[in-house]
């Protein structure tokens, strides 16, 4: 695998989480989040995308997506459960994912807002069709990815050089 292939980015928000009296980060999903995870799972699996790595927050409810959602793919890839996630800014997600070994080719990070929608709106230095006008449209609700693609080594990937590919939300 060369550096100069297209390397894809999904950036996957948890699914609807509920509200029990428990900490943040131990709030598990909504029996509408676990429908949601599934059927984006089924999406993600749609994509046609061998992920190679996966790296997922350590709060229940992304732990509880991710679970769910890998179940439709095809193959399972690699997962790291990476505590940096959780309440990480877009600045704080780049920092992490320049760090991906370069033999990754294709990348899911299942993570939380606002980080995952400011992190797509700030790699994204253009973008396919609507797939823009539809983020903004729609925001970025639980359970939605944005599929970016940009070319190079892991450490290179910064603000505007990525291209914003696709873009899914469960009323889509």
């Amino acid at each position: 695998m060369s550096v100069a292939e297209p390397r894809r980015i999904v950036l996957f928000r948890h699914a609807k989480a509920d509200w029990p009296p428990v900490a943040d980060h131990e709030r598990p999903l909504a029996e509408r989040g676990r429908m949601d995870a599934a059927v984006a799972g089924r999406k993600l699996a749609d994509t046609g995308i061998a992920f190679d790595l996966a790296l997922c927050s350590t709060a229940v409810r992304t732990r509880e997506t991710w679970k769910l959602a890998v179940q439709e793919f095809p193959q399972r890839p690699k997962t790291v459960y990476e505590e940096r996630i959780y309440e990480a800014s877009p600045g704080e997600l780049i920092a992490l994912l320049n760090e991906t070994p370069d033999d990754a080719q294709n990348v899911l990070l299942v993570g939380h807002n606002p980080g995952v929608q400011g992190l797509a709106d700030i790699l994204a230095g253009a973008a396919e069709g609507d797939a823009r006008e539809r983020m903004s449209r729609r925001g970025y609700p639980a359970a939605a990815f944005a599929v970016l693609s940009f070319t190079g080594p892991w450490k290179t990937l910064e603000p505007g050089v990525a291209t914003l590919l696709d873009y899914w939300a469960p009323t889509e």
